[in-house]
């Protein structure tokens, strides 16, 4: 069956709305679920639904009729997707792609930073046996690793743009994955073209494979500006972080991030059939572009 109607959860955020804009871009009918207590708007095409996000009978109501649900709610708040979950098998709608961007949190449970999305494992695991139990259900889950473009204008990142300051991790020169919000937008718009492809998967995108070497490299060739460059070893990273949890603080998350991504050996860029974009006839981003676009968004 076709997905025509796509209703989206949290589509007023900055990742929401690259998704909600790729939605309508590719033909799809759009519908925001957004909280009572919300004074988002969106595009004029869009249909505005709001809920109480907490609860099972306001979300179901909301949700009814749709072909597909997709939650973009944050790291944070992946907890409360049951609910949603819950809401959207009782809809009967045929087709959910849980808050899952970011960091895989399948294949990385094991690890310190995958111990921190126990929440993100622990629906994908409900909706596999949802999926089992219910023939006209499906999911898909896709994580982009780190979102590039918001990464590098974030003031808690390994680059500080305005300052002309850079944070290098070990040596630098390790591969990593990495996609811009309006790609994963788009990535999302392509799982709900291709339905059948695409059901009951877990999918890994990467829009570039890069190092932080290479990036650095790119930002002085465009502003034509050297950076102040730090180096902190991923060990470091690792310390800290524990230091953290320790404390019960869970911004050790940030820390774990960039041991994950950055640290020398960590081998966790994607390769070859491992980035499903060609699955979903997407193309790489450019490098150079993304970070054009990031430069011209610093005020």
């Amino acid at each position: 069956m076709a997905i025509q109607r796509v209703a989206v959860i949290g589509g007023s955020g900055l990742f929401g709305s690259k998704v909600v804009e790729s939605l309508l871009y590719s033909g799809f009918k759009v519908t925001a679920i957004t909280r009572n207590e919300s004074s988002a708007t969106f595009p004029n095409e869009v249909i505005v639904k709001r809920v109480d996000i907490t609860s099972v009978y306001s979300i179901k109501a909301a949700v009814t009729g749709q072909d597909a649900v997709v939650s973009t709610a944050t790291t944070m708040a992946a907890g409360g997707q049951k609910v949603i979950i819950d809401a959207v098998v009782a809809a009967r709608v045929p087709r959910f792609i849980p808050s899952e961007f970011g960091v895989p949190s399948r294949q990385n449970r094991d690890k310190k930073i995958g111990k921190l999305l126990g929440a993100k494992v622990q629906n994908t695991d409900y909706l596999i046996e949802l999926s089992k139990q219910y023939d006209w259900f499906s999911w898909t889950g896709l994580s982009n690793g780190l979102f590039l473009d918001s990464g590098l204008n974030s003031s808690y990142g390994f680059i500080d743009i305005r300052n002309r300051k850079f944070r290098m991790i070990d040596s630098g020169n390790e591969p990593f994955s990495a996609t811009s919000l309006s790609f994963v937008g788009k990535a999302v718009a392509a799982i709900l073209k291709k339905p059948e492809e695409t059901a009951n998967r877990y999918l890994n995108i990467a829009g570039v494979t890069t190092t932080q070497s290479e990036v650095l490299k790119i930002f002085e060739q465009v502003t034509g500006d050297k950076f102040d460059v730090s180096h902190v070893s991923s060990t470091e990273l690792e310390r800290i972080g524990d230091e953290k949890i320790a404390k019960g603080d869970f911004s050790a998350f940030g820390n774990y991030l960039e041991q994950f991504l950055f640290a020398d050996d960590s081998g966790n860029a994607l390769k070859g059939d491992e980035n499903a974009i060609r699955l979903l006839g997407l193309e790489e981003e450019n490098l150079e572009d993304v970070i054009k676009r990031v430069l011209a968004d610093v005020k």
